[in-house]
């Protein structure tokens, strides 16, 4: 297994990203590619998790929300993949990479089937379940100073 990772959108790795979430919102869940699919910046970092194969089946992403603050997005397996642990993996680097760039939170909105996935990597819900792209979420944070 290896993660890669890209800040540029014409890059191999944001289009294995890409593929990875076409296979799982729009294919697999139903999105319409015009919420999934949307514009981003060099500021955003995008992550791939290759199989011992180098196939690409887990990805996220992480934008600045603030000069503390992460947003974590698109974290997705593909159906075949999942049950190795590769999101927690892909999660994981990600904590660790922000906190060497100096960040000291992590926010996401986990659709709720997945909020005891986050739970579990030590994530804590806030607030009240909202609507996104017509499936229920949960705003969730993690704390990457003590």
């Amino acid at each position: 297994m290896e993660i890669k990772t890209s800040n540029q959108p014409t890059s191999q790795i944001y289009a294995d990203a890409i593929s990875v979430r076409r296979a799982v919102f729009i294919d697999e869940q139903g999105i319409a590619p015009e919420l999934e699919l949307d514009e981003v910046t060099t500021a955003t970092w995008h992550y791939v998790l290759y199989d011992d194969q180098q196939h690409a089946v887990a990805t996220a992403r992480m934008t600045p929300e603030s000069d503390a603050t992460l947003h974590v997005q698109r974290v997705a397996t593909r159906q075949a993949a999942r049950g190795h642990g590769y999101a927690g993996a892909l999660i994981k680097r990600m904590m660790a990479d922000a906190r060497q760039r100096g960040y000291q939170q992590l926010t996401l909105g986990a659709q709720v089937t997945a909020v005891s996935f986050y739970q579990q990597l030590g994530f804590i819900t806030q607030g009240a379940p909202f609507m996104e792209a017509g499936i229920q979420h949960r705003t969730m944070t993690y704390q990457l100073t003590e």
